[in-house]
């Protein structure tokens, strides 16, 4: 059972790993670009699904200090990355939300995460655990973004283009990450290095900023009324 649970972990990895760029540089709202974004929704809800099996077994069967702790981590990581995927979808089905966002699914998991990134943070402090600690503070940007996205009203007509943009770049980070601590001993690194782990936030972070401040200043004509002749309205 665990063996299928791996393969199919490697298998939703792959294929997100294989699909996650096509979207990233196709027309925005094109068809290629929606059925790439749906391969990789796909692939990386997959690789969500069985981190947590996979992730929650380890805690449960090795009962050494170090295996109860790398089994909670990479639970809390795989709560990041459903947060991250499912954020990116739902926000296409409220495009044309006025008020606060109240489905308990939407604020559910961005909660759990939320209050996963505090216990993080604690065990991290206490113990002197940098990854448990940074990662905390990775969880705690996305648990409350996307907590303040659903529970405030909207302010620009685009509001859901950057949640969409910076979730689906969030769970871009992730596969990356997974790559790297997959790979981590072939390029003669720890697996649990803070190298390993956060090389691809430390540089997809900052990216996704960019790339939102591009396309605020895009579509600052939506926000006073005048949409641009050359603008697409879907990502």
């Amino acid at each position: 059972m665990l063996k299928s649970i791996l393969f199919l972990h490697v298998a939703g990895g792959s294929l997100s790993l294989l699909s996650m760029v096509i979207p990233l540089v196709t027309r925005k709202g094109g068809v290629t670009h929606r059925r790439a974004g749906w391969v990789f929704v796909t692939g990386m809800t997959l690789v969500s699904i069985t981190a947590l099996l996979l992730a929650g077994t380890r805690w449960a069967t090795d009962l050494t200090p170090r295996g109860r702790e790398a089994g909670a981590f990479l639970f809390f990581v795989g709560i990041l990355t459903a947060t991250n995927v499912s954020s990116g979808v739902r926000v296409l089905r409220t495009k044309a939300r006025s008020t606060s966002g109240r489905h308990p699914w939407d604020l559910g998991l961005p909660a759990l995460l939320t209050a996963s990134s505090v216990a993080a943070a604690a065990h991290g402090l206490s113990t002197g655990n940098h990854l448990f600690t940074a990662f905390a503070v990775i969880g705690l940007l996305a648990g409350g973004g996307n907590l303040a996205y659903w529970l405030t009203p909207p302010t620009h007509p685009m509001h859901w283009w950057f949640e969409h943009m910076s979730s689906m770049l969030g769970a871009c980070i992730a596969a990356t990450t997974a790559f790297l601590v997959v790979n981590a001993s072939n390029l003669g690194m720890e697996t649990f290095s803070l190298a390993v782990w956060l090389t691809p936030s430390i540089i997809g972070v900052p990216a996704t900023a960019i790339w939102t401040r591009y396309y605020r200043r895009k579509f600052e004509p939506i926000s006073d009324g005048v949409r641009p002749l050359h603008s697409s309205a879907h990502p």
